[in-house]
């Protein structure tokens, strides 16, 4: 009988370690250099092409913030009705073209106004943001 507790207890053991290593999800593979944002982020009209997915996430968070809003008010869902997710590439939406257009004229306002603003780099400091007019709200009041 003990030669088939231990067959059984190897066949256990055996058996978990498949289960386990099955489970587990290799690391993604690094990227290619020759893969540029622009593979991976789709539309990028005014962003960088080669934008980082961390400082993608931070610029989409500022603006988010800066309105008040979620990420559906500027990007419209997909196209199949069973998925509640966004296409980020879509400009079904008005308001991401307001976005594009928004982000170009603070810049040119900064860059026309404020460009003595800088840090100890040398790179322009934006003195004119999203959240200079919008300040929580997506429709600001004109004053």
């Amino acid at each position: 009988m003990l030669p088939y507790k231990k067959i059984a207890v190897a066949l256990c053991l055996f058996a978990f370690m498949a289960i386990g290593m099955a489970a587990t999800r290799p690391a993604d593979p690094a990227r290619p250099a020759s893969q540029t944002a622009d593979r991976i982020f789709k539309n990028l009209k005014i962003l960088p092409k080669d934008i980082s997915k961390e400082d993608l996430g931070k610029t989409m968070d500022l603006w988010k913030n800066a309105l008040g809003v979620k990420c559906g008010f500027c990007h419209a869902p997909t196209a199949d009705s069973t998925s509640h997710h966004l296409d980020f590439a879509s400009d079904a939406k008005p308001e991401k073209n307001i976005a594009r257009h928004m982000y170009k004229m603070t810049a040119k306002i900064n860059k026309k106004y404020f460009s003595f603003n800088k840090d100890e780099q040398g790179n322009t400091m934006p003195a004119v943001a999203c959240m200079t007019c919008h300040r929580g709200s997506p429709h600001p009041e004109a004053k």
